[in-house]
C-alpha cells in the first residue's frame, strides 16, 4: 500500500490529469465496445470503440461510425457521461461527489483543479470550480427545456426528452455528436434549433473564467484584461465570421433570416463545437478556409473548448500592434502583458501550427482522397481534430488504421496537451538554472 503511494506521488500535476484521460478513454472503449452498447444486429470493432471513446472524453465529435444507427441507447449514455467528463473534467465530478459527502478538498486536488482551469495560483480554485458545475447544469438544465419544446412534439415524450439532453451535453460541452445522422442538415431550416444549439455552444466556448467575471461584475465593477481579450477577439470572430459566411456561401433559396440565421451559425460552430448545418464537401474553397481558422482558433482558455484559444490569438495581436507602434511591451487598455505570457502564446502558435502540417503532410500519403479534391480535404481534418471541433469534409469514416492512430493523437493533444501540458510545462514553477547568467548578445538579419 506505502509503495503504492509513493508511486502516484512520482507523477506530477500535469502527468496525472494526462493519466486520468487516458484511463478515462480506456474505460469507455471497453463500455462502448461490450454487446449492450450496440444496437441489435451490428457490430463495432475495437478500434473504432477507442476512437469514438477518445472523440467523446475529447469533445471533437469526429466519428467513423454512424452513431445513431450503430450504438443502442446505452450506448449513447456511455458517450453522453464521457462528453460530460471530458468537457467539464473529471475534477468536475469529483468536486460533486466530495460535495455530495461534505467531504474536504485536498491541496493535491487544488494544484489539479488549477492545471484543469488553467489558472495562475491555487487560491480560490474550489470555489472556481463550484461555479463552473453550477453554471454548467444550469445552461444544460436550460438547454434541454429549449430543446425540448422542439424535440418533444416532433419526437414524442420518451425520445424527444432523451434527445434535448443528448444535445444539450453535446452542443454545451462543444462535441458536436448529434443522434440525427446527419448532425443539423434536417434543421438547416430551422432558425429556433441553430439558435439554441449556438447559444449552448457559445455558453460552453465562452470560458467558465469570463463569464465568472461577468456574472459576478457588481463585485468588483471592472473586468480582468482576460475577460477583456475573450470579449474582444470573440465577439469579432462571431460578428466577422457572420459577415464574411454570408458573402462566401449564400443560401439563395433562404429568406433572409434563415441564410443570416445559418451563416451566424456557420461562425459559431467551428469554435469548437463540430455541429453542421451544411456539407462542408460543397462549401466554397473561401468558406473553407474561413472555417479553417476559425477552428484553429477555438474558444476560450477555461472552457469546453479546443484550439489555440481566443485569448492567444488576442496576445498575439495585441503584440502585433504594439511593435509596430514602436514599442517593446504588448500593451492594451492601459495595461502591459508579461513577456513571458507573450513568449508562451508564440510558442503554443507556433507548435500548434507545426503538428496541424505534419500530419497533414503524413495523412496527404496515408490516406486516399477523392478525385477532384486537395489538400484541403485532410487539412481540414487534421485542424478539426487538432483544435477538438468535429467538423468533416467526410475523410473520417474513410481512414486507414494509422489515420485514426494520428487523428486520436491529434485530438488527445488538443484537449489535454495544448489545454494542460504546453501552458503547464512553460509555467515557471522551478527556478530556471539558466536564469542566473545572461549569454552576450548579438544581432541577427530578419525579413
Amino acid at each position: 500500500m506505502e509503495s503504492h503511494k509513493k508511486g502516484l506521488r512520482r507523477f506530477n500535476t500535469v502527468q496525472f490529469i494526462t493519466l486520468m484521460f487516458l484511463i478515462i478513454i480506456f474505460i469507455g472503449s471497453f463500455l462502448l465496445f461490450l454487446p449492450i452498447s450496440h444496437q441489435t444486429g451490428k457490430q463495432l470493432t475495437y478500434i473504432d470503440a477507442l476512437f469514438v471513446a477518445t472523440s467523446s472524453v475529447c469533445v471533437t465529435g469526429l466519428t467513423p461510425i454512424n452513431i445513431s444507427q450503430v450504438l443502442s441507447p446505452f450506448g449513447h449514455i456511455v458517450m453522453m457521461i464521457l462528453i460530460e467528463i471530458g468537457g467539464l473534467g473529471f475534477m468536475s465530478i469529483a468536486l460533486i461527489v466530495a460535495m455530495m459527502f461534505r467531504k474536504r478538498v485536498s491541496l493535491q486536488s487544488r494544484l489539479v483543479i488549477k492545471e484543469m482551469l488553467n489558472l495562475n495560483n491555487h487560491g480560490g480554485v474550489v470555489k472556481l470550480l463550484k461555479f463552473v458545475v453550477k453554471f454548467s447544469v444550469g445552461v444544460q438544465l436550460l438547454g434541454v427545456i429549449l430543446l425540448g419544446f422542439q424535440f418533444i412534439p416532433e419526437y414524442g415524450m420518451k425520445r424527444g426528452i432523451f434527445y434535448s439532453i443528448f444535445h444539450a451535453v453535446s452542443a454545451f460541452c462543444n462535441a458536436g455528436f448529434d443522434l440525427f445522422g446527419d448532425s443539423l442538415l434536417g434543421y438547416q431550416q430551422n432558425p429556433y434549433v441553430l439558435l439554441v444549439i449556438s447559444g449552448l455552444i457559445i455558453s460552453g466556448g465562452f470560458g467558465f473564467i469570463v463569464w465568472y467575471d461577468l456574472i459576478h461584475w457588481q463585485d468588483h465593477r471592472r473586468f480582468s484584461l482576460h475577460t477583456k481579450i475573450a470579449l474582444m477577439v470573440t465577439l469579432s470572430l462571431l460578428i466577422g465570421g457572420t459577415v464574411l459566411f454570408s458573402v462566401t456561401d449564400r443560401f439563395y433559396e433562404m429568406s433572409f433570416v434563415k441564410q443570416l440565421t445559418n451563416s451566424f451559425f456557420l461562425s459559431v460552430t467551428p469554435r469548437t463545437a463540430g455541429f453542421a448545418s451544411i456539407d462542408y464537401g460543397s462549401m466554397s474553397y473561401a468558406g473553407l478556409i474561413l472555417t479553417i481558422v476559425l477552428m484553429f482558433i477555438g474558444g476560450t482558455s477555461g472552457s469546453t473548448a479546443g484550439g489555440i484559444k481566443t485569448t492567444t490569438l488576442g496576445v498575439l495581436l495585441i503584440q502585433l500592434v504594439s511593435t509596430l507602434k514602436g514599442r517593446d511591451e504588448a500593451e492594451w487598455q492601459e495595461r502591459s502583458i508579461p513577456r513571458n505570457i507573450v513568449m508562451k502564446s508564440f510558442v503554443l502558435f507556433f507548435f500548434a501550427s507545426l503538428l496541424c502540417l505534419l500530419s497533414a503532410l503524413v495523412l496527404s500519403m496515408t490516406e486516399y482522397s477523392p478525385q477532384h479534391s486537395g489538400i484541403e480535404y485532410v487539412l481540414f481534418e487534421v485542424v478539426s481534430a487538432f483544435a477538438t471541433v468535429g467538423l468533416t469534409m467526410g475523410l473520417t469514416p474513410h481512414l486507414t488504421l494509422f489515420g485514426k492512430l494520428l487523428i486520436m493523437c491529434l485530438m488527445f493533444i488538443g484537449r489535454v496537451g495544448l489545454y494542460t501540458v504546453m501552458y503547464a510545462l512553460l509555467r515557471k514553477e522551478l527556478k530556471d538554472m539558466g536564469n542566473k547568467f545572461n549569454y552576450p548578445k548579438e544581432t541577427v538579419l530578419i525579413g
